[in-house]
């Protein structure tokens, strides 16, 4: 029989309706491609951009359902897939000359993170306190 390892799942976590342009988050997502949630994060808090604040929420918004909900090991969690696309367009004017208005839409980008890693093992039953649980529901 041989040992067949069953794939683990993707956990997913999505910002939705971050208000600057998919363009400018997609830049600094492609700094952290592929690499450990941990390392991801310190890169992100020294990257001079707006657009590493949402990111740095998505990573952790993900690494938090991985570790709370589905039970990873922090230490082993790594960027699956990063993805920025664009959100609603927001129609908006600016006043011109002689009355005119003059239209321009203000965008928005979504943030989607799959992190992956290995599930933390499972704790056996220590004997002992098994032992003195069966005694006191005698």
């Amino acid at each position: 029989m041989t040992d067949v390892k069953t794939p683990v799942p993707t956990i997913r976590a999505y910002v939705k309706e971050v208000s600057q342009a998919p363009r400018k988050v997609d830049l600094v997502a492609s700094l952290i491609r592929g690499r450990s949630v941990a390392d991801a994060l310190v890169i992100l808090s020294h990257t001079p951009k707006r657009a590493a604040l949402p990111v740095i929420k998505a990573i952790e918004s993900a690494k938090a359902n991985a570790v709370n909900t589905h039970g990873y090991d922090a230490k082993t969690l790594q960027i699956a897939t990063i993805s920025v696309t664009a959100g609603t367009r927001l129609k908006r004017f600016k006043p011109a000359s002689r009355g005119r208005a003059l239209p321009f839409k203000k965008k928005t980008a979504n943030i989607l993170v799959e992190v992956t890693g290995d599930l933390k093992p499972k704790k056996k039953p220590i004997a002992a306190k098994a032992a003195v649980v069966a005694e006191e529901t005698k």
